[in-house]
């Protein structure tokens, strides 16, 4: 059986980063300019509480899938909530656990941090993760409305 292997993204994880959020936004059919490229992994490294952070998953040693997450304050609670904002394996990982992995990692991070309350969002279309989703957590019912 494969060992996964999860750990906060270091800066000598650039390439791997890069490869894997460029085909996560490929994915969903999304082009970003170079400057939010550079911004995102600045800020994955950036101390503050809101900054964004970030997890890498390692199959038998290669590079296979990321997460990033931010932490919020919320007006229903004392404590701040996680939003998990990207989640991604590649296809080669799909169905041996990697997203599985990345989410527990997201959800005791948060936990160390007093945080309870992980949530994300995908897109309805999205059949394969809404699999895992289903089954790792629930879905709230609520509608996601954008401005733009």
């Amino acid at each position: 059986m494969a060992e996964i292997t999860i750990r906060p993204l270091k800066q000598s994880d650039h390439a791997d980063w890069r490869r894997l959020w460029t085909d996560y936004l490929t994915f969903y059919e999304t082009k970003l300019p170079e400057e939010v490229y550079a911004k995102t992994w600045e800020r994955l490294f950036a101390p503050g509480e809101f900054e964004p952070k970030g997890f890498i998953a390692l199959l038998d040693g290669k590079a296979v899938g990321l997460t990033h997450y931010l932490y919020h304050r919320s007006g229903w609670s004392l404590v701040n909530n996680c939003y998990l904002q990207d989640l991604f394996s590649d296809s080669t990982a799909r169905g041996k656990g990697v997203g599985a992995a990345l989410i527990e990692a997201v959800r005791q991070q948060a936990a160390k941090a007093g945080v309870t309350n992980v949530y994300w969002m995908t897109h309805e279309t999205n059949a394969t993760a809404r699999r895992l989703y289903d089954h790792v957590a629930r879905r709230t019912g609520f509608i996601e409305y954008d401005l733009l």
